[in-house]
């Protein structure tokens, strides 16, 4: 905590600490952030990880546009102000869960790698694995479940990321998944490749 806040936080230093949540849960926080086109697969593997970490009896929490939209950010438009407050909101509140121990998956398209930069540093660069969900715009288009590609094409939807608006590659994500080219089980196995080691306590703790 910062110098200037701890005569505003006067009980900080007597709650409980990052390391005992994660004691109490055996695991360590971390948070994974989709990034990609609408309709590339972010939620469907989110919900599929989720499901294996549960198996493994691992605590894990979604946050995406459905669960913070309608609440937290409920009063947020899509100005790029707005675009800008959305993704902020969703890094501190991701930051918290991952400060408890819990294993957060972050799904939103955050179509820049400043957008994605802004949430690395609040979170904790030590704490975020960028993950790109890199399937191809035709092949997004074509799933269009939500019928947003089609409106956007008939100009129904301003600034729409792969339409009317640009979405930049990640630098050097933690992982590259193109679901046109692997199936679900396989992203799934990749990532608990990458993320059981580090989640697991081991002797950190």
């Amino acid at each position: 905590m910062k110098e200037n806040q701890k005569h505003i936080y006067p009980i900080f230093d007597k709650m409980l600490t990052r390391m005992d949540k994660e004691r109490l849960l055996k695991q360590h926080g971390l948070m994974l952030w989709f990034t990609g086109l609408s309709g590339s697969g972010k939620s469907t593997i989110a919900i599929a990880l989720e499901r294996e970490l549960q198996a493994h009896g691992l605590l894990c929490r979604i946050l995406d546009g459905d669960n913070i939209r309608s609440g937290i950010n409920n009063n947020l438009g899509f100005s790029e102000e707005d675009r800008v407050e959305n993704i902020r909101r969703i890094a501190e509140v991701g930051k918290l869960f991952v400060d408890t121990g819990i294993i957060t998956l972050a799904a939103f398209i955050s179509p820049n790698n400043k957008l994605r930069e802004m949430a690395a540093s609040i979170i904790g660069k030590d704490d975020f694995l960028e993950i790109y969900v890199s399937t191809p715009l035709e092949v997004c288009e074509q799933r269009d479940v939500k019928g947003l590609y089609a409106k956007a094409r008939r100009g129904e939807i301003k600034e729409f990321t792969g339409i009317s608006a640009p979405f930049e590659a990640p630098r050097h994500p933690a992982l590259t998944l193109d679901t046109s080219a692997l199936s679900l089980e396989e992203c799934v196995g990749q990532l608990l490749a990458l993320i059981l080691p580090k989640i697991s306590i081991g002797e950190k703790l």
